[in-house]
């Protein structure tokens, strides 16, 4: 069994140094920390976690809260927020809040409950995990940051430029000449969804088309509402019928898109569709989905880096809002 003696005999240096490099690699240098590093993986040594918390006065974990663990959005964030974290030593437990499921708040309260039982190190929030509680978040004394909007600014946060990305599908419709657009949005109580919908309608007014309220639909963000719109554009004759419609979110795309296969609608021949979202599994989608959005792997990066500053103390100042701005993507359905 591999102990920190052996290594250090391994490597050449005292034990106090193996220690520094697996607990304060910043108090060694490069050269020094890259010799230790390789005697470390050349013998397979591990920490005992349970040592190095007594020692450290941490528990080497993080939380993540997320709404909705079918949402391919969410997993996306995790995996690449636990890829970034577990490079700097820590272990991720995730939470599922259940959003969909109508227990949110009640779940979320309890995960924060069990999160400072358990002594985690810091917390990162996805998006709508805690929605209607975010002020549960000025209780934490621990590191934490939120991945989507958070109007009270309790901790540090990035989101994305909502408003921004719906203009941008808004200006492309309309430059593609198309004046009668539906609009299929995230349910209203949600703050980015209204903020996706203001974007789009100002985008067409921008590009000389006025909305047309009767062409606007309150989707849910899961797939069967996107389905419900596709039925309900279907039932919309001769020119009432839009030539374009722009989705909210990536899952209820996907439902539409279902549905106009089902009922024989071809894209974007009779009907040209645009989203917001950029996840990895639209790749796999045809036709290729014309998308403003910015992919979910940048926003979870730039979390798990901001919770690091804090942990290692390279930042201590006020809560911070970083915002990203969306890209449009263009592709053959509209």
């Amino acid at each position: 069994m591999s102990t920190i003696a052996k290594v250090a005999e391994r490597a050449g240096v005292s034990r106090t140094t193996v220690s520094h490099v697996i607990n304060h690699a910043d108090r060694v240098s490069k050269p020094l920390r890259e010799k230790v590093e390789a005697a470390i993986a050349e013998m397979g040594y591990r920490p005992n976690p349970q040592a190095r918390s007594l020692r450290t006065g941490r528990t080497n974990l993080v939380a993540m809260l997320i709404p909705d663990i079918r949402n391919p959005y969410f997993p996306e964030l995790v995996k690449i927020a636990q890829s970034a974290l577990e490079g700097d030593g820590f272990d991720t437990l995730v939470f599922n809040t259940d959003v969909p499921g109508g227990h949110s708040q009640e779940h979320g309260r309890e995960y924060l409950r069990q999160v400072q039982l358990r002594n985690v190190d810091g917390v990162i929030v996805g998006d709508f995990a805690l929605h209607g509680i975010h002020d549960a978040l000025l209780d934490l004394d621990i590191p934490a940051v939120f991945i989507g909007n958070l109007p009270n600014h309790a901790v540090d946060s990035v989101k994305l430029d909502d408003f921004g990305g719906g203009h941008l599908i808004g200006t492309h419709l309309a430059r593609r000449g198309h004046t009668r657009i539906a609009h299929v949005t995230g349910p209203a109580i949600f703050a980015e969804a209204m903020a996706r919908a203001d974007g789009f309608e100002a985008g067409l007014r921008d590009s000389g088309v006025a909305p047309d309220e009767a062409l606007r639909f309150e989707g849910t963000y899961l797939p069967p509402s996107g389905r419900e719109a596709a039925r309900w554009l279907i039932g919309l004759k001769g020119k009432a019928r839009p030539t374009a419609v722009f989705f909210a979110n990536y899952l209820m795309a996907m439902g539409a898109l279902t549905e106009f296969h089902d009922q024989g609608v071809r894209v974007p021949d009779d009907i040209a569709v645009a989203v917001f979202d950029d996840l990895p599994q639209l790749e796999y989608v045809r036709p290729r989905l014309t998308r403003a959005g910015k992919s979910p792997s940048v926003l979870a990066q730039r979390a798990a880096e901001m919770l690091l500053e804090r942990l290692a103390g390279r930042y201590t100042g006020p809560a911070r809002t970083e915002v990203m701005e969306c890209v449009l993507q263009i592709f053959e359905s509209a």
